[in-house]
């Protein structure tokens, strides 16, 4: 009996691991496909990206409900309502996220994300009542005085990419909120969820491209002759990889614990930061910058750390006690 048991957890850590390795890894490939395409590549409109990754969001979704892949509930006149407002905070989170991407450095994008753990628990404690331990207080101060630190001495600094940045990081906050909010709920689930806010957001991006003069600076792109095979096909991949980033959100946070999801993220980050650095081509390295960096990476590190272990001793443990040879009870042990 205890041998089944084991071999049974063994097995069920595979999908655990590789769900949050895949995760992990698709995060690290939209932001430098984004930013070869956006920046290298010299593409003219993050909104046009953001418009292919959301179509090609739903174009997978119904491929994958009419083969019945994936399941959700059709369009009626309940699912507008059941949705609000998250379609709103993914439209502005994708457009100030793409723009952030164009107009900042890698090293200092990723620092100045982390903007958005403090909007997120500013707004757990306003919202829900959530108030953090000071480990976790102390080590989101070090990600934001890091990135003061390091937004004062950037050279390459962008007033237009900053307000990007900090639009992005208040709907990451509220975004996340209001998910959480709307999974408890069960109306739709993850893959509703998904497919519903790719289509809803379809409408405000064309209308965003068309008031702008994103899509005529994109029909002189391709006039100009410089849409050629490189550029369509990273073009082609980043809409790919905007499906695969969020289907990596669902499988990982299907496998593993929220907890398990967000600790992925700052991991992730230390490998954006540094590359960044050597790979992006646009960041003006200097030492007080570079400290700054490293201040709020350190930050991020001890985040993950004291996450990890508050969460591990607040879980509860499973004790299975032998009263009887034939009868067997489940304690919770605080």
């Amino acid at each position: 009996m205890a041998a089944a048991s084991s071999a049974s957890g063994s097995g069920s850590v595979l999908p655990k691991v590789l769900s949050a390795v895949f995760y992990g890894a698709a995060s690290i490939l939209i932001v430098f496909v984004n930013k070869i395409l956006l920046t290298n590549m010299q593409f003219p409109s993050f909104l046009w990206v953001g418009i292919g990754q959301m179509a090609a969001t739903v174009f997978l979704l119904f491929v994958g409900s009419e083969l019945r892949i994936v399941s959700f509930p059709r369009l009626d006149r309940t699912i507008p309502r059941k949705i609000f407002p998250l379609p709103l905070f993914y439209v502005l989170n994708l457009v100030s996220g793409l723009g952030g991407t164009q107009k900042i450095n890698l090293p200092m994008f990723t620092v100045l994300r982390r903007f958005s753990i403090f909007l997120t628990m500013l707004l757990e404690w306003a919202l829900l009542g959530v108030a953090p331990p000071f480990a976790v207080k102390f080590s989101v101060f070090l990600m934001i005085f890091g990135s003061f630190v390091a937004a004062i001495y950037d050279l390459a600094f962008d007033s237009y990419g900053y307000i990007l940045i900090m639009i992005n990081n208040f709907c990451t906050a509220a975004n996340g909120v209001y998910v959480k909010k709307k999974l408890e709920s069960k109306d739709l689930g993850k893959w509703g969820l998904m497919y519903y806010n790719a289509l809803f957001m379809l409408g405000p991006l064309l209308i965003f491209a068309a008031v702008t003069d994103d899509t005529e600076k994109l029909q002189e792109f391709v006039e100009e002759g410089r849409l050629t095979t490189s550029v369509a096909l990273c073009f082609l991949l980043s809409c790919i990889c905007g499906f695969i980033l969020n289907y990596a959100l669902v499988t990982c946070s299907t496998h593993n614990s929220a907890l398990t999801t967000t600790c992925v993220g700052p991991i992730k980050n230390l490998f954006v930061t540094y590359m960044g650095m050597i790979s992006s081509g646009d960041y003006i390295f200097s030492w007080a910058n570079f400290i700054g960096v490293n201040i709020s990476v350190g930050g991020s590190v001890l985040y993950t750390y004291v996450t990890f272990r508050t969460k591990s001793v607040s879980a509860p443990r499973t004790i299975t006690v032998r009263a009887k040879p034939t009868e067997k009870r489940l304690l919770l042990e605080p």
